[in-house]
């Protein structure tokens, strides 16, 4: 996020670091991605590490309150530890503590994971990549979903788990919106686009007819595997970003990398599964709905006009007209 934190401060996050045996002399927010707070630590002898707080109370996909949403994060993170030990040296896994964890709580709101500090360049979210680098990261993928999963990879349900948020909003469009300056632009956005909103919410769930009569082996998935989340170093792709790993269909991963049948050949000639487009069009729609559900509850929610309120800003009103644009069955178009 861009935005600081107002109730988690450097001196707090250098005491949680004492449980990884770090004693940093530096802490420094890092504005950086979008969900989760980052920062950098630096020891008395110029090691680095990469800090991630995840607000537990936005982590819908892991629980439905704090105390269950830093068990689901902590199994995602002994995942990735688990599948980097394994062998897959493209994965950036948090660093344990002497206690084996992956995850510390810091205060009754957050958790702390810590990384090593990769030099390398990141990629940028929404950036388009080349054929060569999809198909390089179509091979990573192919490694990872023939990767036997860790005990503990979470389990992924294709339900969207804020389709009550979703229902509940198209319900409220008829009254006022609080929580801050753009609380009632989004209102009269979603009014706007509601017609289009209840259609695609039942062609998802048409998709998730398809999925369950289909029964799709599942394999392990990164989840969000977009150029936002690879970090080229030493000339080759490395992901990061490993809290949505879980066990899913690998159209999870591949709609957001394949974009032509080429690609799709390509990964199905690796793993031996051809990519199914109606699996494909239920993740790609998943995605879109599934950050109106976030951006509206921001809205709703107390926030001021800051650099991340804008971004959702711009993003929500990209995503409602992806939304409400025609893509012949959304087998080809990907939100913006």
């Amino acid at each position: 996020m861009r935005d600081r934190p107002d109730d988690l401060r450097e001196p707090e996050l250098r005491r949680a670091l004492h449980a990884w045996l770090i004693d940093a002399v530096e802490v420094a927010h890092a504005p950086v991605g979008f969900g989760d707070h980052h920062w950098t630590a630096t020891g008395a002898d110029g090691r680095r590490w990469f800090l991630t707080a995840a607000d537990l109370t936005g982590k819908p996909r892991h629980g439905a309150d704090a105390d269950a949403a830093c068990q689901g994060l902590r199994g995602a993170m002994d995942t990735a530890a688990a599948l980097r030990h394994g062998g897959l040296d493209f994965v950036i896994a948090p660093l344990t503590t002497p206690r084996g964890e992956t995850v510390r709580r810091v205060g009754a709101r957050y958790a702390l994971s810590v990384f090593p500090f990769v030099d390398g360049a990141p990629g940028e979210f929404g950036r388009k990549p080349s054929p060569g680098e999809r198909g390089r990261m179509l091979d990573l993928l192919a490694r990872l979903h023939r990767t036997a999963p860790p005990e503990s990879t979470p389990a992924h349900r294709p339900e969207l788990p804020t389709r009550p948020h979703l229902d509940h909003m198209l319900t409220a469009t008829g009254r006022p919106w609080e929580g801050g300056p753009y609380a009632e632009p989004a209102r009269a956005l979603v009014a706007e686009h509601a017609a289009a909103l209840r259609l695609r919410l039942r062609r998802f769930d048409d998709h998730i007819r398809h999925l369950e009569a289909g029964g799709s082996r599942p394999v392990v998935t990164h989840g969000e595997p977009h150029p936002g989340n690879v970090v080229r170093s030493a000339g080759r792709p490395l992901l990061v970003d490993w809290d949505t790993v879980a066990l899913a269909p690998p159209e999870r991963d591949l709609w957001l990398v394949a974009e032509d049948a080429a690609d799709l050949a390509r990964y199905a000639d690796a793993t031996g599964h051809a990519p199914d487009p109606v699996v494909l069009a239920l993740y790609r729609l998943r995605w879109a709905l599934d950050d109106v559900a976030a951006f509206v509850d921001y809205f709703r929610s107390p926030h001021a006009h800051t650099p991340d309120a804008e971004l959702s800003w711009e993003s929500l009103a990209a995503t409602l007209r992806w939304l409400a644009a025609d893509h012949a069955g959304d087998e080809t178009a990907a939100p913006a």
